[in-house]
């Protein structure tokens, strides 16, 4: 990036949030007891670690550009961390959460308390245990209201309702993985679909309970809708009502109406509905979106969108939703999603082709490696350009900041494969070489970055859900087939393209994200489906240092977590 253009993209950057902070940067504490707790459903009682006693987790509501200081006690039987997912966390990568890439895991009996920074972040995002398959029971939604005196670019609702979608497995999420991992295999699947902690009243136990959003006639409501689950990416619907996006990962989107959503695991998407519809009960529903030969469980779970005064039976029994394998309704939601150019969200200022310093073209795949030890005498692995990343047993960004440590991590993460191949066709009897590693990409602060992602038939293939911390990055392009560096950048979209932290790369395809590198830490790249990222599906992006204080890291706290053995 040139000076001209550096100083530009700084200005525009402390003129937006200079606005912001004239009326706005209240202070807010939570307090967060993490422990055991019991939870029937399905005619089963399973004990699950949660938070303050809840599943899902407290919600944390607060106005744009405020401070949150989050206090946890682990008072659960293993150490874990939490990540605010989609916070950028500006020079504070000492409270983002992930487990030994920026911090190592809080202890049983011992406490951490968590900084969160939020800086242009505007509407749902959620925060979640970092940690194994913690999140699974450990999370909650982290609302950011529009700063005092600042309005909603679109009809003012009149009540918002948080919706979280979420898998609900019978038993110890965190030994759930484990025993997969230990027997080289894939995790079981869940045993229900959940939304706000409820299984709805499809499974078939009588004391199951449904969740219920009660509306009022002609009124109109902002649900918030974070896809929590584990594995699953998913259709959503309200029977006979239309749904209008309005914002996806915290930032503001050109409106457009569907009578569907999709959301991958680890997105938010704000979505306007109006209460229109005769008075009566419509069922809300979710179902998964699959296009990969490890499909999930083709269950229907639903909710009830209760009108006051509203008596008898469903007005509407009837669920319309797209089937599981629908990858054209799949595309054709993707293709809606814009950026918009409204004054509440931070100038669109996508890096051009002059500004890009670090291009990196990444396979995404699923592999299998010997192990002796394990059920098939092979285990799954997966990888980013053929490394499958290994967690160290110290936190990189202690290595890195302390300069002190040698042997956690290298910076020599491929920034191509190491093979070419066809990424989309038949793999079948195909198979490359793969390196385990703690291997990072690092680059310069303020550089413009490009990164393909390519999604393979490797393994199962299908889609994945992409997510960068510290970060919300412009999703310029995407394609069918293998990535053509010669013709397909000609058909990015640099003049809105969406501005978001998790990416749903569809299988077969490719997209193309861009950003500006202005924030110095270390940041976790992965993806979302919590299997894959068990399994290497992960990498750590690197900012170094600017020249000046402000542009650095800030100092650690002096109350990290220890790592074992240290």
């Amino acid at each position: 990036m040139g000076l001209q253009q550096g100083l530009v993209t700084w200005f525009a950057g402390v003129l937006f949030l200079s606005t912001l902070l004239l009326s706005c940067a209240d202070v807010h504490h939570y307090e967060f007891f993490v422990r055991e707790s019991n939870f029937t459903k399905l005619c089963n009682t399973t004990t699950l670690l949660v938070v303050n006693d809840s599943y899902p987790g407290p919600e944390i509501r607060v106005h744009r550009c405020d401070t949150v200081f989050v206090n946890v006690h682990n008072q659960g039987n293993y150490g874990f961390t939490i990540h605010w997912h989609g916070v950028k966390q500006p020079r504070n990568p000492w409270s983002d959460g992930p487990e030994f890439v920026t911090q190592c895991p809080i202890q049983p009996g011992t406490n951490f308390t968590y900084e969160i920074v939020l800086s242009d972040e505007i509407g749902t995002l959620w925060w979640h245990a970092h940690s194994d398959w913690t999140r699974g029971s450990v999370h909650g939604a982290f609302i950011i209201l529009p700063a005092k005196k600042e309005t909603y670019p679109f009809p003012t609702p009149d009540a918002d309702q948080t919706v979280i979608l979420e898998s609900w497995y019978d038993g110890d999420y965190k030994q759930i993985i484990d025993d997969a991992l230990a027997a080289g295999v894939s995790p079981r699947q869940p045993n229900a679909y959940a939304i706000n902690g409820h299984v709805g009243d499809t499974y078939g136990c009588p004391n199951d309970t449904i969740f219920r959003m009660q509306v009022d006639s002609e009124k109109i409501y902002l649900l918030r809708i974070i896809n929590a689950a584990m594995n699953e990416h998913f259709f959503f619907t309200i029977a006979n009502h239309t749904l209008t996006v309005v914002a996806q990962d915290a930032s503001y989107v050109r409106r457009f109406t569907r009578d569907y959503i999709l959301i991958s695991p680890g997105q938010t998407m704000d979505v306007l509905v109006s209460a229109n519809r005769n008075v009566g009960q419509y069922y809300m529903a979710i179902r998964p979106f699959s296009d990969s030969s490890a499909a999930p469980v083709d269950n229907i779970t639903t909710g009830i969108f209760q009108y006051t005064n509203s008596e008898g039976g469903l007005n509407a029994s009837l669920i319309t939703l797209p089937v599981m394998t629908d990858t054209d309704a799949m595309i054709n939601f993707l293709d809606q999603i814009r950026n918009t150019n409204v004054s509440q969200n931070p100038g669109i200022n996508v890096p051009a082709d002059k500004d890009i310093k670090t291009r990196a073209f990444i396979a995404i795949a699923v592999n299998n490696l010997p192990c002796n030890t394990c059920v098939l005498g092979t285990r799954l692995v997966a990888s980013l350009n053929n490394v499958s990343f290994v967690s160290p047993r110290i936190d990189i960004l202690q290595a890195y900041y302390n300069r002190n440590m040698s042997g956690v991590f290298t910076e020599d993460f491929p920034l191509n494969p190491p093979v070419f191949y066809n990424f989309t066709g038949d793999l079948t009897n195909f198979n490359t070489p793969i390196e385990e590693g703690t291997r990072v990409i690092v680059v310069n602060y303020g550089e413009g970055v490009e990164m393909v992602l390519q999604a393979t038939q490797m393994g199962a293939g299908g889609s994945h859900p992409i997510h960068l911390h510290g970060f919300s990055f412009y999703w310029v392009g995407t394609g069918f087939g293998n990535f053509n560096n010669e013709t397909d950048p000609s058909t990015y979209n640099l003049v809105d393209p969406p501005l978001i932290n998790t990416v749903h790369v569809p299988g077969r395809r490719w997209v193309a994200i861009r950003f500006f590198a202005t924030n110095p830490g270390v940041w976790f790249m992965h993806c979302h489906l919590e299997r894959h990222s068990s399994w290497g599906m992960d990498t750590v992006l690197i900012v170094r240092n600017g020249k000046t204080k402000k542009t650095s890291i800030r100092p650690p706290p002096s109350t990290m977590p220890r790592c074992p053995g240290t």
